[in-house]
């Protein structure tokens, strides 16, 4: 049978941008970094492009080759700052209102529910702190050893919820969601409540787009999301 006709009984959500909003600016976590690194480097790196956690690795390498024992070092001062930015931002930020409801629903319809995040936990309990009422798997970064898009945080969800890619969708607002979904094997839909449009997250390559989580629960669902 098509993926796409067979039926969906597990939906992965993204967090910031899906359920909540997304308020945590990432340009001036790189400038954080960027700065860190400059104690180190001698001089202040330039960001090549990459998200913030990756950027992190490739300067901890650079570090690590220039001073050697010290990219380690880097790298915990760098994730530091990163997780109180995140913190920080958790305490302006707060789900979407239909976040809960959503969730409740697709659970009364026998659909499974998880949350994967490149999110610190501590910042996701502060804005989603009964998370576990809700859907069974909540996995920020620190519980997983590689993060979306690497496909192994969408699958470490599916196995505890017990559902193959092929029956699973994965929900977010940012290609890169859509590039974790692809990776595994699920289905893919885009939400626009982030930063990134519908037209982009379609080109990106989602199965689905819509204009937030609640439409398109809705769309594909029925009418009581």
């Amino acid at each position: 049978m098509p993926q796409k006709q067979r039926k969906i009984n597990a939906v992965v959500f993204d967090f910031d941008g899906t359920l909540a909003r997304l308020v945590i600016d990432f340009t001036e976590m790189k400038r954080q970094v960027a700065g860190i690194a400059g104690e180190w480097l001698g001089r202040r790196p330039q960001p090549d492009g990459l998200p913030a956690l990756e950027w992190v690795e490739v300067l901890a390498r650079d570090i690590e080759t220039a001073r050697p024992g010290q990219g380690r070092t880097f790298f915990d001062a760098a994730h530091a700052a990163i997780r109180d930015m995140e913190r920080e931002a958790a305490t302006r930020g707060g789900l979407f209102p239909f976040a809960r409801k959503v969730l409740r629903d697709l659970g009364g319809r026998g659909v499974a529910t998880a949350i994967i995040t490149r999110n610190c936990g501590q910042a996701v309990d502060a804005v989603f702190p009964d998370a576990a009422g809700y859907c069974r798997a909540v996995l920020p970064r620190e519980a997983v050893s590689r993060v979306k898009p690497d496909p192994g945080h969408l699958l470490a969800a599916l196995e505890i919820l017990g559902v193959p890619p092929e029956e699973a969708l994965m929900v977010g607002d940012h290609p890169l969601d859509i590039e974790t979904g692809q990776r595994a094997g699920t289905r893919t839909a885009g939400v626009a409540s982030g930063r990134v449009s519908r037209e982009a997250l379609g080109a990106a390559g989602a199965d689905y787009t819509a204009s937030d989580a609640r439409e398109l629960c809705e769309t594909l669902f029925g009418g009581g999301a």
